[in-house]
């Protein structure tokens, strides 16, 4: 274990627990949710024990100091995605809700019999069922992107797919059953090209690669905090300014407001008017320092040990015959996905669990990917920065006790 691991792995006490069987605690599901780091956790505890107030409501010291750190949480989610203003940045409780807000307050007035919203056969059902709805409700087409048997997008086919009454294309950046690294930029342009709006999904890029919306011209972004090392319940849309100026709010409250008679409302400036309601002001003071915490250590150091995990994992994961890995695109982030010959995967890993293993079974709410992989499931093990190849071995000597047991 290097120098600079060791020192990341004392950031996050959690690891430092033992499982209740006694063995040391090996976390492998970084996808579905990341540990959290000492200073995100702090920073949570500090504002609930010395800042705590209403926003933007207050004449008062507190709540000008509650205000100044909500603002400057949203500042540095703005260069965090390179986004050209501060008021592009819409928190939200996740990225399933930026995903239903672009649905509702944009989707609907597109979506129409005769129109098309494109998405990929690998989307979690969050950037998914949306659209499903939407379309059922409208009358719109829904177009599904097909996939190659490596777990790769049918580029030719999307093409084909994204003509001139597409409305919205929203793709996940990289597929969090896969670990397929999507062609976002080129997609993205031939949506464009045609028309089509375009929604990315980076609930899993965003703590493994550096991200530029403006480079990559996506018209909205959204992401979940609780996969960048804060904490659940806080998540950001990003949308262009231009966009979010035009389209109506998904949610009616306070503070989402300018103006309030019996005879009619006016509804506030970007970007309150799409956060109705007290935010998560202490979740997004902690999201501002997972993301320092990130960069910090560095977009370099960080891409390479994912490579470095996702190598060895594959590496030593494929002595086992019986071990039938799912998901082999060219461009993969570091999310391992399998089957284990005939074991059901959820036996997989309440076995792993006994050995103080957590790894992710199931559908991982990819329902149609599992329909079309012809499986019930998969085992996913899922890396970050805080895991190490002693954990890997871990999970092959726990694997070892699982076939023992089956054959």
């Amino acid at each position: 274990m290097s120098p600079e691991l060791k020192e990341i792995r004392k950031d996050f006490p959690i690891l430092g627990q033992a499982h209740p069987s006694g063995k040391p605690l090996v976390y492998l599901d970084s996808a579905a949710s990341s540990q959290k780091p000492r200073v995100v956790i702090e920073a949570l505890s500090d504002y609930y024990l010395h800042s705590h107030s209403n926003i933007h409501r207050g004449v008062y010291h507190l709540s000008q100091k509650a205000t100044a750190l909500h603002d400057a949480a949203r500042e540095s989610v703005q260069h965090f995605l390179g986004a050209a203003h501060p008021e592009e940045i819409i928190f939200v409780r996740g990225a399933t809700e930026g995903i239903n807000l672009i649905a509702h307050s944009l989707g609907t007035r597109l979506a129409k019999s005769g129109s098309n919203i494109v998405v990929s056969l690998m989307e979690h059902h969050a950037n998914f069922v949306p659209w499903q709805m939407l379309c059922r409700e409208t009358g719109c087409e829904l177009r599904v992107i097909p996939l190659s048997v490596d777990g790769e997008l049918d580029l030719v086919q999307a093409e084909q797919l994204i003509d001139a009454n597409t409305v919205i294309l929203a793709l996940v950046h990289i597929s969090n059953s896969l670990g397929t690294l999507n062609p976002i930029e080129k997609l993205i342009t031939q949506a464009q090209v045609k028309g089509a709006y375009t929604l990315i999904d980076g609930a899993q890029s965003v703590s493994h690669l550096p991200i530029d919306v403006q480079k990559m011209g996506c018209d909205f972004f959204v992401f979940s905090g609780h996969k960048l090392f804060a904490p659940t319940g806080i998540g950001v849309l990003y949308g262009k300014k231009e966009i979010l100026e035009e389209i109506p709010p998904y949610q009616l409250g306070g503070d989402m407001i300018r103006s309030v008679s019996v005879e009619r409302t006016l509804f506030n400036t970007l970007p309150y008017k799409f956060e109705a309601g007290t935010p998560d002001i202490g979740g997004a003071v902690a999201l501002e320092k997972g993301i320092e915490y990130l960069e910090q250590i560095g977009w370099d150091w960080i891409q390479e040990h994912d490579r470095q995990l996702l190598s060895y994992a594959t590496e030593r994961l494929q002595s086992f015959p019986e071990l039938s890995v799912i998901g082999q695109a060219k461009n993969k982030s570091s999310i391992f996905s399998f089957l284990f010959g005939e074991v059901h995967p959820h036996d997989m890993g309440t076995l792993l669990d006994e050995e103080g293993i957590a790894i992710r079974t199931g559908h991982h709410c990819t329902m149609p990917l599992m329909e079309y992989l012809e499986v019930p499931g998969t085992a996913r093990a899922s890396f970050s920065i805080y895991n190490t190849f002693e954990e890997i071995d871990r999970l092959v000597e726990g694997l070892t006790v699982v076939k023992n047991i089956f054959t």
